[in-house]
């Protein structure tokens, strides 16, 4: 495979000032897709056509003296469960093959007025519902750093994509870790925002309530900087959070850890593997020894995230995949009847994991049972974000592991969805609290295979936890060229 393309940030500096022409960029980044993605499968559409026609548009902005933006020519992938107008945009679904948008997600159109340029839509989890990209209804994406690994899911098309360097930046979506466990597995950078503080119009809906659309890049800075173009209050999204987010590039490298408190967060370190907690644990030592004020920090309730999760997002599933019913758009099999079109339709068009995550959802929504699953899975949710609250009374960012283990083998787990689920143990309670959270890369576990630690913030706190990514960046030790722990 590849290795990492030059850093977003060089790349828009060089388009600016006409230095390198935004074609070529996008030019190279194209070769390099048809070179790798045979093997790979990051990629389920590549809009060659249209990404050179908007690269011409920024070297015409250039040309004129216009500033394109500070994304100026850099190639962007998007997960392909964020709407693309005339693009195809599938979920990694048979139900959805085909389906054109007739418009723009709020961060499409902001990555656009930014001067990035969109060159394809990355393969994912079904519904990102996957915690291994194999969930697909295109077959599953491979690990740059091992071909013979999962990249994580369900953003694994994005995360494989910036790990193998086929392009510098991508989107993803978070859901119950979606962004950092796929980033983890990679090798590469990956961030939740707060909810609320990305637009969610245009992301295809699994759970409401815990979606968030997040940067995935080769570098802390990079993350940033796409976290600022796609930010900020969207009047189209209800959910969308009304005042402006905290910039966060000029805290990056300037301010350091200097008097942070940095609470290192025990269940996200006992609970993982010997290896990654290893590696947590020199996290924090280098945290300690940069100037920040490191300590153990203890929130009891988030054993519990792993089961409100998987009852509060299946239970969000169930209504918002009723929409697809054969009628309104994608798939439609015919049938004698409504009922029978409609079941038909579903039947063949939702995968095993949808349809028993559809399934347990509608069960526990179901009268006689909604109070003893559903609702006590909210109750337990509260639970866990007074617990947060507390925590961050005492720290600025509590700090653990992204994920339980490296990444595992392709097939490993997919006749076995319980332990496929224990892959999110460390992301999810961020998702059920609304708070950001950010996987950066930590050098490697037993297998030569990448280990990414999470920093994790309170809500609106970006600022801080970048801060701290920047320095685990700076100190963390060398990271493996893809490829090299096949």
């Amino acid at each position: 495979m590849s290795g990492p393309q030059q850093e977003a940030r060089g790349i828009a500096a060089a388009v600016r000032t006409g230095e390198r022409s935004a074609r070529e960029v996008v030019e190279s980044a194209l070769t390099a897709i048809g070179a790798a993605d045979d093997t790979l499968h990051a990629f389920i559409t590549v809009v060659s056509e249209q990404a050179l026609a908007d690269a011409k548009r920024v070297d015409d902005e250039v040309r004129a003296g216009r500033d394109p933006g500070p994304l100026a020519g850099v190639p962007v992938a998007l997960k392909d469960n964020i709407c693309t107008r005339g693009i195809e945009t599938t979920c990694g679904s048979r139900i959805l093959r085909g389906w054109r948008p007739p418009y723009d997600a709020t961060v499409v159109r902001r990555l656009r007025e930014a001067g990035a340029v969109v060159v394809g839509k990355t393969n994912m989890d079904e519904f990102a519902m996957g915690s291994s990209t194999e969930n697909s209804a295109f077959g599953p994406t491979r690990n740059p750093r091992a071909i013979d690994r999962v990249p994580g899911g369900s953003s694994g098309g994005s995360a494989a994509a910036v790990a193998a360097g086929l392009v510098p930046l991508a989107l993803g979506s978070d859901t119950g870790g979606s962004i950092r466990q796929p980033a983890a597995l990679c090798g590469v950078v990956g961030m939740k925002p707060t909810y609320g503080g990305v637009s969610r119009l245009g992301l295809v809906a699994f759970a409401s309530s815990l979606d968030q659309i997040g940067p995935l890049a080769g570098t802390v800075a990079d993350a940033a900087q796409l976290y600022e173009a796609i930010a900020g209050h969207d009047p189209l999204d209800s959910t969308s959070l009304p005042e402006p987010p905290r910039p966060v590039m000029e805290a990056i490298g300037r301010e350091g850890v200097e008097g942070l408190r940095i609470g290192v967060l025990t269940e996200l370190v006992d609970q993982v593997e010997p290896d990654v907690a290893r590696r947590v644990r020199e996290a924090a030592e280098a945290l300690e020894a940069a100037g920040g004020k490191v300590f153990e920090v203890s929130v009891p309730e988030t054993r519990y995230g792993l089961s409100a999760y998987y009852l509060v997002a299946p239970a969000e599933a169930s209504s918002n995949l009723a929409r697809y019913d054969g009628v309104r758009y994608g798939l439609r099999i015919d049938a004698p009847d409504v009922v029978a079109m409609n079941t038909a339709t579903r039947t063949e068009g939702f995968g095993d994991e949808v349809k028993r995550r559809i399934m347990l959802g509608t069960y526990a929504l179901s009268a006689g049972y909604y109070d003893a699953f559903y609702g006590k899975s909210l109750r337990v949710r509260t639970l866990l974000i007074e617990a947060l609250r507390r925590a961050y009374e005492q720290a600025d960012v509590l700090l653990g592991a992204t994920t339980p283990s490296t990444a595992f083998p392709i097939g490993s787990k997919v006749d076995d969805p319980l332990a496929m689920y224990l892959s999110d143990t460390c992301t999810v309670p961020s998702n059920l609290s609304g708070h950001p959270a950010i996987s950066v890369p930590f050098g490697t576990g037993d297998h030569g295979l990448p280990v990414g630690v999470q920093v994790l913030a309170n809500a609106r706190g970006e600022v801080e936890m970048f801060r701290v990514a920047a320095a685990l960046e700076e100190a963390a030790p060398a990271a493996a060229a893809p490829g090299a722990a096949q």
